[in-house]
């Protein structure tokens, strides 16, 4: 992938984040605060005028512009989740415009680490990261299709939440999509367009 390819995926999910903004909001309302969709789509906005500005930014420079607009936007946990790993896979990267999957993957593994490291969080605790590390998985072994991402996201739903504000409702977030998931699994379907 190449500087262009990234932000040629950063259009499409952030183009992908204001269609789903409705969704991933009710979504929200079912388990959280109700506003992942409004609240991300502020920070997609943000980065979407920011680079309107910028021209030939290495990929590491993209992923930071995304990932400053991701903090300083997005309200909840999502701003500083988002946030810290688009920063993490920044300095992962480097000032290059040009690599290749392995790094891909490494910068993700990165960026999933941060999300980790933050959100005190690990596998099946009904998070994004419950989809991050499958599609990670995958991406090392150059095998990944939206179906699959689709099929990460859609397991969130029969998991009981144990970390953030669907913690506090138990046994009653079980049903229901995590709906951090959801815009990560849209991250990972505008990435395969891509690669």
């Amino acid at each position: 992938m190449n500087s262009a390819d990234f932000t040629k995926w950063f259009e499409i999910w952030t183009s992908e984040i204001q269609t789903h903004k409705i969704y991933l909001s009710d979504l929200d309302n079912a388990i959280g605060d109700g506003d992942h969709g409004f609240n991300m789509a502020k920070g997609v906005e943000a980065y979407q005028k920011t680079h309107l500005n910028k021209q030939g930014l290495s990929i590491g420079d993209e992923c930071k512009l995304i990932g400053m607009s991701m903090l300083g936007k997005v309200g909840g946990a999502s701003g500083p989740l988002y946030g810290s790993a688009f920063l993490a896979m920044a300095n992962s990267l480097g000032d290059v415009k040009e690599i290749t999957l392995d790094q891909l993957v490494s910068a993700l593994i990165a960026g999933v680490d941060s999300i980790m490291y933050r959100g005190k969080a690990a596998r099946f605790e009904k998070t994004m990261i419950d989809v991050w590390l499958p599609v990670i998985n995958c991406l090392k072994q150059n095998n990944l299709t939206e179906e699959m991402i689709d099929g990460f996201v859609n397991d969130t739903s029969p998991l009981k939440a144990t970390k953030g504000r669907a913690a506090y409702l138990g046994d009653r977030s079980i049903g229901h999509i995590d709906p951090g998931s959801f815009s990560s699994g849209l991250l990972f379907k505008a990435l395969v367009k891509l690669i």
